[in-house]
């Protein structure tokens, strides 16, 4: 049979993992062959006192995976360490739409070699300095600067300056 004949019955699926474990049942379906897609962000997080970039599911439960409904074995799937099952509508597995698959992955393509977003702080933002010397002044926050330092801009003596603090010093403004 012609891979494009292949290609046209295999449709995405999704899978409901058992809770934390989406990336090991994504390891464990690839390792037995499927294909799989695991779509993640790369978010920065603290961790304890530090801020540290990680790489987070975009769906903390579920993943994707392609399947043919003829000539793919299913059956190992439900008993994959980590897969809690296939998200189905009474006893039939749902399929997902190609084209939101397709999006996603090509939204993660184009992501990659972007720096990562800081969660806590977007470019423009207005911040409020919460601790420190300048305590109680406002700013816009323009960036981070590796795990816990940030550039902020202020508006000191009718000019703009670029400040390096600490992130645990700022806020968003409430207005």
């Amino acid at each position: 049979m012609s891979e494009a004949r292949d290609a046209a019955k295999a449709r995405w699926y999704l899978i409901q993992c058992k809770g934390g474990e989406s990336f090991r049942a994504a390891e464990n379906l690839t390792n037995q062959g499927f294909h799989v897609f695991h779509p993640l962000l790369e978010v920065e997080k603290k961790r304890g006192s530090k801020l540290r970039w990680v790489e987070e599911p975009l769906f903390p439960y579920y993943l994707f995976i392609r399947l043919d409904q003829v000539d793919d074995n299913w059956r190992p799937i439900r008993s994959t360490r980590g897969v809690l099952k296939l998200v189905s509508f009474g006893t039939t597995p749902t399929a997902v739409s190609t084209l939101l698959v397709e999006a996603l992955m090509a939204s993660g393509e184009s992501r990659k070699g972007q720096p990562a977003e800081n969660v806590y702080f977007r470019a423009g933002e207005q911040v409020e300095i919460i601790d420190g010397s300048l305590t109680s002044l406002s700013g816009v926050f323009e960036s981070s600067k590796g795990d816990e330092r940030v550039i902020v801009l202020l508006n000191l003596i009718n000019q703009q300056q670029r400040i390096e603090l600490s992130s645990r010093q700022l806020r968003r403004s409430e207005h």
